[in-house]
């Protein structure tokens, strides 16, 4: 069974991701690896932690010579930033400032409910594993379920298409979109650079006022063949498990799955993908002779991929902290006070696309495992290609 965990907190000494079921034989590049980690650090409206985080990965387990060995892998990040919490008094200690307490908690934030939860005095230890620093161990994880898609043809990318009110008002092309991921400036990771100036106006805005800015991304997996997920069972649906790996990272608050919102609003003849046949496929790269002139589906129905491109979008909340904090209750004297500001964030939507590239990265390695099997990956894609194979023929 593929899965993976993380471990680590946002001030600790470092972050873990650790991986298991992994084939053996997989060609691992930890220069990939460290590339999408350094793309999570970009996007215009990042704080004072990205200057001083420089991430990279350590992998300690589960790959000699460049190829995994089918055991567990782990890999670790450091944070810099822990020589300046090392010293951290407890909860207990009885001296806020020595403890470096969150004195008030953030609206949005999970501050007040995991105090509550976990009975602290204050959300200092909530604060250290809710952060969006927790994704840096998951966007770690997600390249090497990349390493393992990337044989199979299966390849995974994200742009931003709203910032604020900003929007890019048109569809993107794959070619488009992919392109992004060989930038080495990233402003607002958007594929129209009339709409990226756009978002950047509207970042800004909120940088000059003392506010902070969400936004949506769209996840793009490009080359899924037909048959991932099932109708079967309601927790085995693709469209359902993406949504729920999606939704899991900080700050997205709703997921779409191709044009979930607007085919709300719409006909059944205006949103259904009309599907046609060929009796001799011109295009070496299709899966089958079926083919959709449109993908409003998103590349699910009936929660099984259908040979087009899934498309996943993330709505994510303007981040909580505000260098103009709202109004809060302190810990201490329950008091009206005005929430705790720590060093934030503006605008991450960039960011989130790039952590959400690695949730469906790593939802499509487990779904494909558990569909094409193989302890080795040449045993895997072995069976990959006889599974296309069929599928050519139907």
């Amino acid at each position: 069974m593929f899965r993976f965990s993380t471990a680590g907190e946002s001030h600790g000494e470092c972050l873990i991701a650790m991986i298991s079921g992994m084939p053996a034989g997989v060609p691992i590049d930890v220069a990939q690896v460290n590339r999408e980690l350094w793309r999570r650090q970009q996007g215009y409206g990042r704080g004072g932690r990205m200057r001083i985080e420089q991430d990279t990965a350590e992998i300690l387990s589960g790959v000699r010579h460049g190829k995994t060995i089918g055991s567990p892998i782990a890999l670790r990040i450091e944070n810099r930033d822990w020589k300046n919490w090392a010293e951290i008094l407890p909860v207990d200690a009885g001296d806020p400032a020595k403890h470096k307490a969150v004195a008030s908690p953030r609206p949005g934030h999970a501050d007040l409910a995991g105090a509550l939860k976990y009975d602290f005095p204050d959300a200092r230890y909530v604060l250290e594993r809710a952060s969006a620093r927790e994704s840096t161990a998951r966007v770690a994880a997600g390249a090497l379920a990349k390493q393992l898609l990337q044989p199979l043809g299966i390849h995974v990318a994200s742009h931003v298409i709203r910032v604020g009110q900003a929007e890019l008002d048109r569809d993107a092309s794959w070619a488009e979109i992919s392109a992004l991921l060989e930038r080495e400036e990233i402003l607002l990771n958007c594929v129209d650079a009339d709409a990226e100036q756009r978002m950047k106006a509207a970042v800004d805005e909120v940088l000059r006022t003392g506010d902070s800015i969400g936004g949506v991304f769209e996840v793009v997996a490009h080359g899924v063949p037909p048959g991932l997920g099932t109708y079967a069972n309601w927790d085995e649906r693709l469209d359902g498990l993406l949504a729920a790996s999606v939704m899991s990272l900080q700050a997205v608050k709703a997921v779409e799955i191709g044009r979930g919102v607007t085919a709300a609003a719409s006909l059944g003849s205006q949103v259904h993908d009309p599907i046609h046949y060929a009796a001799e496929s011109k295009d070496a790269a299709s899966f089958t002779r079926f083919s959709r002139e449109q993908n409003n589906a998103g590349g699910i129905e009936g929660g099984i991929s259908n040979g087009e491109d899934l498309v996943v979008r993330g709505y994510l909340k303007p981040i909580s902290t505000l260098r103009r904090p709202l109004g809060s209750i302190s810990f201490d004297k329950r008091e009206e006070v005005k929430a705790a500001y720590e060093r934030s964030d503006v605008c991450v939507v960039p960011a989130a696309g790039v952590a959400a590239e690695a949730m469906v990265a790593l939802t499509l390695a487990k779904l494909a495992i558990e569909k094409f099997g193989g302890d080795s990956l040449r045993e895997m894609a072995r069976n990959y290609q006889g599974y296309c194979e069929q599928i050519r023929r139907y």
